[in-house]
């Protein structure tokens, strides 16, 4: 059985949505690097008693590590069945997530919440994967 016959023909642009949260953590992992080397914050420290700036570029890589795998079940499962709105909805949650790391760059946790929007991207892929999940017991 072929792949491309097997995935919606739409699914490419979920794949694009993957690759694109790929180059948002690995920008977060090196700006985790480069605060590392600025703040003199040597591994396995996770976190600094005196860099608070250090401890916000760390959380922001740190909580979207948190969420991620979540986001990747539900984005993949909405994908199969409604790859471009879950791309739309999957590219609205990784670009929060710049947002929510330059808000916490800061050094003020409170700007994080730039990243709030996101929500509408993490819960719309849960949306449409319980739509997903609904048609296949036969609900609907």
């Amino acid at each position: 059985m072929d792949m491309l016959t097997v995935l919606p023909s739409n699914f490419g642009y979920a794949i694009f949505t993957y690759l694109y949260s790929w180059i948002m953590l690995g920008y977060l992992a090196v700006k985790v690097g480069g605060a590392r080397k600025k703040f003199d914050v040597k591994y396995p420290t996770m976190y600094s008693d005196t860099h608070q700036v250090f401890n916000c570029i760390q959380r922001a890589h740190q909580n979207t590590l948190e969420v991620y795998a979540q986001w990747l079940v539900f984005q993949t499962i909405a994908a199969l069945v409604y790859p471009l709105s879950a791309a739309v909805l999957g590219a609205i949650w990784v670009t929060s997530r710049f947002s929510y790391a330059w808000g916490y760059y800061t050094g003020d946790p409170s700007k994080r919440m730039y990243g709030a929007y996101g929500y509408i991207g993490f819960f719309g892929v849960i949306f449409l994967s319980i739509s997903v999940a609904l048609q296949l017991i036969g609900v609907y």
